[in-house]
């Protein structure tokens, strides 16, 4: 009895504290993109999209053959100003999709002075890669690419590219471009190492502030933590990977609110076991909670201060 009502308020503490602050609405947090980095791209001016194998995706779309619905910022009834890019780059783009199996979906960036494409918002999930250059009329364009992270990167090694003044279905792969996967994975490995790492002393600090100062105990809470927090973080880097911030944050209090109940029930079984003076049982809960959401909340704060890291 003594054990399910510890685990019942535990769990209640563990909730209330962590979920309490967080609130969604039906489009805030970020969305799957596609970022592509240009290297010996020239400085000679160039607009890049991506056209999509659907004819849609979130808030853009394939034009409709109406004027009025021309997503420029050249568009008489003014709906369009916001487009950084005018009626003769939209032209270009739309008269290369009328000869594609793919879709100018009337997003456009210029990129000559980036070196990047960044679709933050709905980019499609097949594409091809499609770049215009106004001041002699050239496309250059890529086979088809599909995302593959919740955030996929790409790199596109300009050099030897051969352009064309029209569509152009005969290209080899050799004169199209070519992307390759460039997501850093090496860092995001020291990345989660360095996460589970700061967990883990956050944790041990707090431990020693309680009291836990016998060898043995702090073998257990080391041992103990470090296998929670390297399950806890691998799960979340994959979820990162795959569904992004959101799915992130959301899992993560999931997963801490499991985490806390195993390690309350660690500690309420071997704690006492392994110490030579006895522990009060209600403070080894106190101790899981605070630990818990002491590094819950620091790993919320830590994934902004240092979005490299977390």
């Amino acid at each position: 009895m003594k054990m399910r009502k510890w685990m019942a308020m535990l769990i209640c503490i563990v909730m209330v504290t962590a979920l309490f602050p967080i609130t969604a609405s039906a489009d805030t947090g970020p969305k799957p993109s596609v970022r592509i980095t240009f290297e010996n791209l020239g400085d000679k001016e160039c607009w890049g999209t991506l056209l999509s194998s659907k004819e849609s995706t979130g808030p853009s779309s394939a034009w409709d053959g109406n004027e009025e619905d021309a997503r420029h910022n050249e568009n008489p009834n003014g709906h369009y100003d916001w487009q950084s890019f005018g009626y003769d780059i939209w032209k270009a783009f739309v008269d290369y999709d009328e000869h594609d199996d793919f879709y100018f979906l009337q997003e456009a960036w210029q990129i000559n002075e980036t070196k990047e494409l960044a679709w933050t918002y709905y980019p499609p999930n097949e594409f091809k890669i499609l770049l215009y250059f106004p001041e002699t009329g050239e496309y250059a364009v890529s086979g088809v690419y599909e995302r593959y992270a919740f955030d996929s990167y790409f790199t596109v090694n300009m050099d030897g590219v051969k352009l064309s003044v029209d569509y152009n279905e005969e290209l080899s792969s050799d004169e199209r471009i070519n992307a390759y996967n460039s997501y850093n994975y090496r860092v995001e490995i020291m990345a989660l190492i360095a996460r589970i790492i700061i967990t883990i002393i956050i944790e041990m600090v707090i431990a020693l502030a309680f009291g836990y100062w016998e060898k043995k105990q702090l073998l257990l809470l080391a041992g103990m933590n470090a296998g929670t927090q390297i399950i806890l973080n691998v799960l979340l880097n994959i979820i990162n990977y795959n569904s992004g911030r959101i799915a992130f944050v959301l899992f993560y209090i999931l997963f801490e609110i499991i985490v806390a109940i195993i390690e309350a029930v660690v500690l309420l079984v071997f704690l006492n076991k392994i110490s030579f003076k006895q522990r009060k049982r209600w403070l080894m809960v106190v101790y899981v909670v605070l630990a818990n959401v002491v590094s819950f909340w620091s790993g919320l704060f830590l994934a902004d201060w240092l979005p490299g890291i977390f």
